[in-house]
């Protein structure tokens, strides 16, 4: 069974993925369980589900250690990164390949849902 997860990501950093100049997506909490595909919600003003991503790789390592890994392609700079992972031990990281974009955005209530996660939220598909 695949496990796909839908994740809240604003509109700047969704542009970046779409264009490649952002594969890597962080988080301060990883799944517990096995997944392999991002459904990528577009938050405010857009407001809709745009596109899902494969899911290559989970990355688990101290802040430090991940942003040396992945900073070439973190479509962030450090700065956001030190803030967004400030006081953790562990960071998170899922490495991106393939982007599909939908022709026609989706609405969150297609996938089930009333509100858009604030982390993230199971579906199967």
């Amino acid at each position: 069974m695949s496990r796909k997860i839908i994740i809240s990501i604003n509109p700047e950093h969704v542009k970046n993925i779409i264009n490649g100049s952002k594969k890597f997506e962080y988080r301060t909490k990883a799944c517990k369980f096995d997944v392999n595909k991002i459904i990528i919600y577009e938050t405010v003003p857009v407001k809709k589900i745009v596109a899902e991503a494969e899911i290559e790789e989970v990355l688990m390592l101290p802040p430090e250690e991940l942003w040396n890994q992945t900073k070439d392609k973190s479509g962030i700079t450090k700065e956001f990164f030190d803030s967004y992972f400030a006081g953790r031990e562990k960071a998170y990281a899922y490495r991106l390949g393939k982007i599909k974009v939908y022709e026609h955005p989706k609405e969150l209530i297609e996938f089930g849902l009333k509100t858009a996660p604030q982390s993230f939220v199971y579906i199967n598909a």
